[in-house]
């Protein structure tokens, strides 16, 4: 994307020294950490809070043709800026991307909030995705500016566990301002929110800017674009919106692939590449992107998107106390994700507990796959705990390996590179699932209802929980149980996906955790030097000493 001219010039801030490499953490950390918190947590929460309002926001503005753009627009924007934020926040400095990136959000959120027909919304949704994105990379890559790899365990846990906490608190938000007040609190209520966190972060975080000259990777990032937009409507429109057969969803899997193929083509020759090439010559980076996009990316959304309307349809809930019973999950996230944190801070390391977590969702989705009709509720949320437990060992270890194998100038694009192909494992993890659980849905229905009675349930697609609930017993206890029959033996097929993930973890090569960022920059350069003197490309413990055009890493400072 750029071009370092000079190096990190921490004279052109009175206050860079508080938080250098290897530096005490400044005295204002707490303001910065509870800003960074927010911010998450709001490009989080706005994943999922328009959920629950969507069928009142596309009634009162016409426009329910639309409706799937409202979510999709702002996950293709979140997930296409990703690799930006991160590539420009190592070359021009994380602060002033992080403070455009609150802007941004909360520009889109006014947008939203103002929104008098379904083309204005959209559009908002996008520019809150476009800040969005950059919030999650951003506030991540902040963190290991301020806090050495070992000590950044601890933060990193609580971080992690915005997310979880994020897909129940979205929905029910969601639903409760649409019920209480109107569907547009859902973006009033980043302004306060963000406002303080945009002050806090303008007066309190003091890092080094940098001196650049710009050459932005025009080509790597619109064929990104392409590329991302095609895989995401892929996954999105097919077997829903049109049949796997149809012109569009063929024309859309074949531009995707092409696009991916040119993208990372243009990206072998761009002076500074928004996703470098050698990120994938590190075996950690390899690994644990490869366990998010399978452990994170499927396991946890293909839990959170279809347990809500499995607990409505089974056992009558309503949205609002479906959403309340995961619970448990986040509660699952944050009992190991904090534990583990602390105990990698002490330790320096983190291997253990990708194979931990991974043999806890196996276990999980096992017990999962033998839930029955009259299976009491506490049961069901048990094992939402405990699959919750396992996914909180993971989230935020994966990022901390890959953040620990790099040196602090490529922080921020490995940090996004790593949630940006979660990501993508989330959005077609979730198709693959919804897609199987469509089919079978379809298959037991057509099987098991008597004839004629087909009219009254309508079609597969169009199942509602209130719908249910208004058919007749006979009828009811037979949708019921062609759901449940559809739904649970699914979580048995990903045993053998979490099974993968297990061995990756197993082969996922631990570093120990540097005990300060100076320590970390100064062993990266030694080994830059080594690698140099004997022609090879690699640094110690795997981790990369010259990039992609064969140049030298320079560490932060």
């Amino acid at each position: 994307m750029s071009h370092p001219s000079a190096t990190a010039d921490p004279t052109m801030d009175p206050d860079a020294s508080e938080t250098g490499p290897g530096a005490a953490k400044p005295r204002s950390f707490g303001l910065i950490f509870g800003a960074l918190m927010v911010t998450m947590l709001l490009a989080a929460l706005d994943q999922t809070i328009v959920s629950t309002a969507l069928p009142t926001i596309v009634g009162e503005l016409h426009g329910i043709e639309h409706m799937a753009w409202v979510t999709t627009a702002y996950i293709l924007a979140a997930t296409v800026g990703m690799p930006v934020y991160g590539k420009l926040g190592d070359l021009i400095g994380r602060k002033t991307i992080f403070l455009a990136g609150i802007v941004l959000f909360l520009i889109g959120s006014v947008v939203c909030g103002l929104a008098d027909s379904m083309g204005v919304l959209i559009a908002g949704r996008a520019l809150q995705g476009l800040g969005g994105g950059g919030l999650m990379i951003t506030s991540q890559a902040i963190i290991a500016d301020l806090v050495p790899p070992r000590e950044r365990a601890k933060y990193m846990a609580p971080m992690g566990a915005v997310f979880g906490l994020a897909s129940v608190a979205g929905p029910l938000l969601g639903g409760w301002f649409t019920d209480s007040l109107t569907w547009r609190w859902a973006f009033w209520i980043n302004l306060p929110l963000g406002a303080v966190a945009l002050t806090v972060a303008a007066l309190a975080i003091k890092l080094p800017r940098k001196e650049v000259t710009v050459v932005l990777d025009y080509l790597g990032t619109a064929l990104m674009a392409v590329a991302v937009t095609c895989t995401v409507l892929f996954a999105s429109w097919g077997g829903t919106e049109y049949d796997w057969s149809d012109p569009v969803i063929v024309g859309l899997g074949v531009g995707g692939a092409v696009a991916w193929v040119l993208f990372f083509l243009a990206e072998k020759h761009a002076t500074e590449p928004i996703i470098p090439l050698h990120l994938f010559r590190n075996p950690i980076f390899n690994v644990a992107t490869l366990i998010g996009m399978i452990a994170i990316g499927l396991g946890m959304f293909a839990v959170v998107g279809y347990m809500p309307t499995y607990l409505q349809m089974v056992y009558q809930k309503s949205a609002t106390e479906s959403g309340l019973l995961l619970i448990p999950m986040v509660v699952g996230i944050m009992a190991t994700a904090l534990p583990s944190g602390a105990i990698m801070s002490r330790t320096g390391r983190y291997k253990i507990y990708p194979i931990v977590g991974s043999v806890i969702l196996i276990v999980a989705v096992l017990l999962m796959s033998t839930l029955e009709t009259d299976n009491p509720i506490w049961l069901v949320c048990s094992y939402l705990a405990l699959a919750g437990a396992g996914i909180g060992l993971l989230m935020q270890t994966l990022v901390l390996a890959v953040q620990n194998a790099f040196p602090p100038s490529e922080v921020g694009t490995a940090t996004s590179a790593n949630n940006f192909f979660r990501e993508i494992g989330a959005t077609l993890g979730t198709a693959v699932v919804g897609a199987i659980f469509a089919n079978r849905l379809t298959d037991r229905l057509a099987a098991d209802l008597p004839a004629g009675s087909a009219a009254a349930v309508g079609d597969s697609h169009s199942l509602t929980p209130a719908l249910v609930r208004s058919l007749p017993e006979d009828l009811r206890r037979i949708v019921v149980d062609s759901y449940q029959e559809a739904l649970v033996p699914i979580f048995l097929y990903l045993v053998p996906v979490f099974a993968v993930g297990l061995v990756l973890a197993l082969l996922l090569k631990e570093k120990p955790l540097a005990q300060s960022n100076e320590w970390h920059a100064a062993n990266e350069a030694e080994g830059a030097g080594k690698a140099d003197a004997a022609g090879a490309g690699a640094g110690p413990d795997g981790a990369e000493a010259v990039d992609g055009n064969g140049k030298e890493l320079t560490p932060a400072g």
